[in-house]
């Protein structure tokens, strides 16, 4: 089997999970429920997490959506199961964080806003306070 070669990047911690540089590739899964349906959400994650996946993405692209955030990060916690959520924002993550900004405090690892935003030339993570 060939050697692979990675190119240098910067390394960025992901609610405990080392991302990038030197660190192991990790599995990230997305979520294809509607995020405003928590039961349903958390119950995904939580499979994805047992199936292996070490980061998971929810879409976050409308005022429920953002709404159910802390409460999928709560039922998770409270289950016991310690995987990162990533929001995935559409276009309007900036105007859904200042409205709902419980939503930014429960996040336990990152915000993701897609390249697609025309503000944002490349992904930007920024980590919750």
């Amino acid at each position: 089997m060939a050697q692979i070669q990675r190119r240098k990047t910067y390394t960025a911690t992901v609610g405990g999970v080392r991302v990038g540089s030197d660190a192991p590739i990790v599995v990230q899964s997305m979520t294809n429920t509607d995020t405003a349906d928590i039961d349903g959400t958390i119950r995904q994650c939580m499979a994805l997490a047992r199936a292996g996946s070490e980061l998971v993405r929810v879409t976050v692209n409308n005022d429920d959506a953002a709404k159910a955030v802390p409460y999928v990060v709560d039922g998770l916690e409270k289950l016991g199961v310690p995987v990162p959520i990533i929001g995935d924002f559409h276009y309007n993550g900036h105007i859904l964080l200042k409205k709902y900004p419980r939503a930014r405090e429960r996040w336990p690892s990152t915000v993701s806003i897609p390249a697609t935003v025309p503000s944002a030339r490349r992904t930007t993570t920024t980590s919750a306070p």
